[in-house]
């Protein structure tokens, strides 16, 4: 498959039937595929973006019954001089712990989906509402999240590409990935992440024409 190239399946969007509401789309894939750059690609294509990474950082800085959970399961280890929550010092704990791994994903999915979907709904009721909203969701397929979608986008990358990007080593999400070529099969879009980012441009730029079209 060559970096641009596409699923041949068809997109589930309901767009043609509601237009005022935005096609939901899901941009998923393995670690150091280059997922973020892809959802930034589709933010300079016009599409509402946002990451569940970015949603989970905001729920520890900023929920206070996230953050007492938090302090009161891995101790004020965790809180950095500015006594908020230190992303790095949770990320160590849980990735040496697949059984702390395991609780923080059951604490924070629910808000997680919740947040993205309040997100979702927000932009509908826009007197003029995006026609692409993308959300990031690095376990999509893990969790059966696809069901949330009108529009899955797959992300992938080659080994040697993989390892010259900034990947967690130690990630334990790693070895309860389904793997890529499953997720590119099952995807609506699939990409090939070895290229510039003209092509990643390129590429969302064709994914959101269909979209709307």
């Amino acid at each position: 498959m060559s970096p641009s190239q596409s699923c041949p399946s068809s997109p589930r969007t309901t767009s043609t039937s509601r237009p005022s509401r935005p096609v939901s789309v899901a941009v998923t894939g393995g670690i150091g595929a280059g997922k973020s750059e892809l959802l930034h690609a589709f933010e300079r294509q016009g599409a509402a973006v946002v990451s569940s990474d970015d949603i989970v950082h905001t729920l520890l800085r900023q929920d206070p019954d996230v953050k007492r959970a938090v302090v009161e399961r891995f101790g004020e280890e965790v809180l950095g001089p500015d006594g908020e929550i230190d992303r790095s010092a949770v990320a160590r704990i849980v990735f040496s712990s697949r059984r702390q791994l395991k609780w923080l994903e059951e604490l924070l999915h629910p808000l997680v989906v919740a947040t993205y979907l309040r997100w979702r709904e927000q932009l509908a009721e826009l007197d003029e509402p995006p026609e692409v909203c993308i959300t990031e969701v690095p376990l999509l397929y893990e969790v059966g999240g696809e069901t949330r979608f009108d529009t899955v986008v797959a992300v992938t990358a080659s080994p040697d590409v993989r390892a010259s990007r900034k990947v967690l080593a130690t990630d334990r999400r790693g070895s309860r990935l389904i793997p890529d070529d499953e997720k590119l099969r099952r995807a609506d879009f699939a990409y090939v992440n070895d290229g510039s980012l003209k092509d990643l441009d390129a590429f969302a730029a064709d994914v959101m024409a269909r979209l709307k079209g």
